[in-house]
Parts: structure tokens; C-alpha cells; sequence
């Protein structure tokens, strides 16, 4: 039989050449991803969430970009500097990301500083997602790596699988005959000894 027809080769084959192909981007996948899950529980990774005052935004926009220029390490002049503002009224606070991913959280009733640290976390996302690397390494190397990764788990599983299959299969047989082989040579020898 061809290997190609046998799946089992077949399987063994995709499972090799699958895991050599997507060693280096599943190894990034996996560590960012590891990290990411850590981000709440450690400030390395991304900023500790504070609290704010109140749950009533009432800090303007003019003000946002006062207090955002006030933190130096920040590096915001103008609005251009500024990623995104990321507004929480639970916890009382808004949060500027700064293009250089520098994190300051404010008080959105008062508009003082709670906090201010680099995030990591964007970047730990890009890296997870490919992006950082290039653009389109997202959808042509990032984006193939999972799918052969899905493919390793299908074929693991198949593998995992055929041995409990075949010792099955062989029970079945041998209960089908009888008892097995062992028992078909036990009753020839005794026939024999008879005709003796």
C-alpha cells in the first residue's frame, strides 16, 4: 500500500513536517500568549488598574491633553502623540496610551495623575499576532502556523486513537474465533494426540 493511501503514515508524515514548519512562530505564539494571561496579575506586562474618585466622567478633552503633557516619559505634545484614551467610568478613571505605548492613568473626575508606566501589553499582542514582524506576516505566517497547529491536533488525536482502535479490533477478532490462535493450536494438538 502507498503512503499516501496509508493514513497512518500519512498522519505520521503531516505530524513531523507540520511541527517542523511551525516551530518558530508557534514558540512566539505560545510565550506572548503565556504573558498575556499574566497581564492583570503582573505590571511588567501591563500597567496596574487604579481608581479613580468617582464614576462620573467630567475631565474634557482639553484637559486630557493638559495632564498627558504634564508626564515627560510620555513624550505627548499634541494630539498626534496621543494612541488612544481608553475611558473606564466603573473605576473612575481614563486611561492615554501614548504612541510610544506609555500608559497614564487619570482620575476622570479630577483630572490628576493616578498612575503612569510603559504598557507592553500592545506590544506582546503584536508579537502574538504576528503583526510586529510585518504586516502581512499576520495573515501568511501567523495565520497558516495555526492552521497547521489545528491540523497537528487532528492528526495527534488520530494517532492517539489507532492504538486503542486496533486493540479493540484484535479483541474482537479473537473473541469472534473463538478464544484466539492460542486456542485453535491447543485443540489441532489434541486432535492430533486422538488420531495417534
Amino acid at each position: 500500500m502507498s503512503s499516501f493511501r496509508n493514513p497512518r503514515v500519512l498522519s505520521r508524515k503531516a505530524h513531523r513536517w507540520g511541527a517542523i514548519t511551525v516551530a518558530a512562530p508557534f514558540v512566539v505564539v505560545i510565550a506572548t500568549g503565556i504573558l498575556l494571561q499574566l497581564k492583570k496579575e503582573w505590571s511588567w506586562v501591563q500597567p496596574t488598574e487604579q481608581r479613580g474618585a468617582g464614576t462620573v466622567p467630567v475631565v474634557g478633552l482639553e484637559r486630557v491633553l493638559a495632564v498627558a503633557q504634564s508626564v515627560p516619559e510620555a513624550g505627548i505634545r499634541t494630539w498626534a502623540d496621543i494612541d488612544r484614551v481608553d475611558l473606564r467610568p466603573a473605576k473612575g478613571i481614563m486611561k492615554i496610551t501614548s504612541q510610544s505605548q506609555w500608559e497614564i492613568q487619570v482620575d476622570s473626575e479630577t483630572g490628576a495623575v493616578l498612575h503612569s508606566a510603559y504598557r507592553r501589553s500592545d506590544w506582546l499582542e503584536s508579537l502574538h499576532d504576528g503583526s510586529w514582524f510585518h504586516p502581512q506576516a499576520k495573515l501568511w505566517v501567523f495565520l497558516p502556523a495555526g492552521v497547521i497547529v489545528f491540523i497537528l491536533w487532528l492528526t495527534g488525536i488520530y494517532l492517539w486513537l489507532l492504538p486503542i482502535q486496533t486493540r479493540r479490533r484484535r479483541a474482537r477478532l479473537l473473541a469472534v474465533g473463538g478464544g484466539g490462535p492460542g486456542r485453535r493450536s491447543d485443540r489441532t494438538a489434541r486432535a492430533t494426540s486422538y488420531t495417534a
